[in-house]
């Protein structure tokens, strides 16, 4: 018994080691003069944030990049030449997950002042430039922070749209800021019960998702019931353009 309290008490020590004084590992975009060249003919600059660790690719990203194609199909037959920009918030591999815990842990607190600072030196460089922070999840919490990070002199160049916001964001509404959020979204509005049941489900479908060869097993083996937005959503899609037009259409 004493041995197993050892190991028990060692294995605690090992990985509160390995959190708090693991090496930080960023992932490496959102390089500033690349991203200058890109905007350089565009009218508005959509950043797209996915969910669960930040790093899935726009075209992987099936849970919201109808959403993000939409915006910016809007925005273009509005006349309004928009490209969209992907901010990854976290790294593959094992520290770069645990850099992703760490900025979780922490509501985004690095990550969300690196885009901050990167939207302001893109505000002054090219200051008739339109940016909207577009997030899903975890992704829409990040957006929110980064939104509250930018400098009152250039939030009104920028505007956040957040869908699926998990219940434990408490925030103000703000102007330029549009949260999306079902009544059915058991993360959204936090029924801990179903959430619950979810956490228990997970490493069952996530070995499923694994076996059939699904592309991100883990993101999607813990989706809560009801975290699911589509731009095919006649109430989703009138906000979103609503919203748009308030800021884009004239």
């Amino acid at each position: 018994m004493q041995k197993l309290k050892l190991s028990f008490l060692f294995l605690i020590v090992l990985t509160g080691s390995i959190f708090f004084f693991g090496p930080r590992v960023p992932p490496e975009n959102f390089q500033v003069d690349d991203l200058l060249n890109k905007a350089e003919n565009s009218d508005v600059i959509i950043i797209f944030n996915s969910g669960g660790w930040g790093n899935t690719p726009l075209e992987e990203a099936k849970d919201f990049s109808p959403i993000i194609e939409g915006i910016q199909e809007t925005l273009n037959n509005w006349g309004l030449n928009a490209i969209v920009l992907p901010y990854n918030r976290t790294k593959d591999g094992f520290w770069g997950k645990i850099t992703g815990i760490k900025e979780f842990s922490t509501s985004f607190k690095r990550s969300s002042e690196d885009l901050a600072d990167k939207i302001e030196i893109l505000n002054k460089k090219l200051p008739d430039k339109n940016i909207i922070m577009a997030g899903l999840s975890n992704g829409a919490s990040f957006v929110i922070k980064t939104y509250e990070k930018i400098s009152g002199d250039f939030q009104d160049s920028v505007c956040a749209i957040a869908v699926g916001t998990p219940f434990w964001l408490k925030t103000e509404d703000k102007e330029n800021v549009l949260e999306i959020n079902d009544a059915k979204d058991n993360l959204a509005t936090g029924n801990i019960q179903s959430l619950f049941l979810s956490l228990l489900k997970g490493p069952f479908n996530w070995i499923y998702f694994k076996v059939i060869g699904k592309k991100n097993p883990f993101t999607r083996a813990f989706v809560a019931q009801g975290h699911n937005y589509s731009w095919s959503s006649l109430e989703l899609r009138s906000e979103i353009v609503n919203f748009l037009e308030k800021r884009f259409k004239n």
